[in-house]
């Protein structure tokens, strides 16, 4: 009964994340102004940031691994899940489900980038609950589909935690393409990265707001700047994909 209740779940959201998603993180943001200090520290809020920032450009760099050795069709079918064949070389042989692996990084790093301890429990919460849901919907269907030959996979790979020490049997014979990270992946990148940029902006003007002398003006005109140059380079990379000026490496 409870594994049917988070299929379902896992089904809804897997339909509707595109949309879903970013309105979560938007609501949830706005829950809490972010803290401009840590337990009243500048020097904490620093190293706060940079952890939250490593954890993003980590959850990236894991997605890239993925991408770059074996991409697969992230969407499904008609929004369902749908799969032609069992994936299990590249980084799908030291982790079943290493994108969404990735995804909760970054998602980790952006709620902390956050700093509001409610916005960080409910955020990170909420996310693992979603994924874990979506992780049993495409696993009851990849069960259905592959019957033994992916339970033997499950018992081979975890789930959740990348077994690095299978990683060179892996992706043995295989290269890594980083232009086909790029361009695969351009897109959640700049998400991404923009997630942070607005966090941090968020943050300086609300800190500007209340207190306004204490000469937040410079780093809201740097981030401003930033938010435009990730959009700029995002969607020049979309416009040289549409007009086909750069070639989609094959899968």
């Amino acid at each position: 009964m409870q594994n049917s209740f988070m299929v379902r779940i896992g089904t809804f959201f897997f339909k509707f994340r595109d949309g879903l998603f970013p309105l979560i993180l938007v609501a949830l943001a706005l829950v809490a102004v972010p803290p401009s200090k840590v337990f009243e520290s500048e020097q904490l809020e620093v190293l706060k940031d940079i952890v939250a920032v490593a954890l993003v450009v980590a959850g990236l760099a894991f997605r890239g691994l993925v991408i770059g050795y074996v991409y697969i069709k992230r969407g499904g079918l008609n929004k369902k899940v749908y799969a032609e064949d069992l994936v299990t070389d590249g980084i799908f042989g030291i982790c079943r489900n290493p994108l969404y692996v990735g995804n909760m990084l970054i998602y980790v790093g952006v709620f902390l980038m956050h700093g509001d301890p409610l916005v960080m429990m409910l955020g990170i919460g909420l996310f693992a609950f979603i994924y874990q849901a979506i992780i049993l919907t495409e696993e009851n269907y990849l069960r259905d589909k592959f019957g033994a030959g992916y339970e033997a996979y499950c018992r081979d790979v975890p789930r959740w935690v990348p077994r690095f020490s299978l990683f060179s049997k892996a992706v043995d014979g295989m290269s890594f393409n980083f232009r086909k990270v790029i361009i695969k992946d351009y897109s959640t990148i700049a998400t991404s990265l923009i997630a942070v940029i607005l966090v941090e902006f968020y943050e300086e003007v609300a800190e500007m707001a209340a207190l306004p002398n204490t000469g937040n003006l410079p780093h809201i005109i740097i981030l401003g700047g930033l938010l435009l140059s990730v959009g700029l380079v995002a969607g020049a990379i979309r416009i040289a994909k549409k007009r086909k000026w750069i070639a989609d490496p094959a899968v």
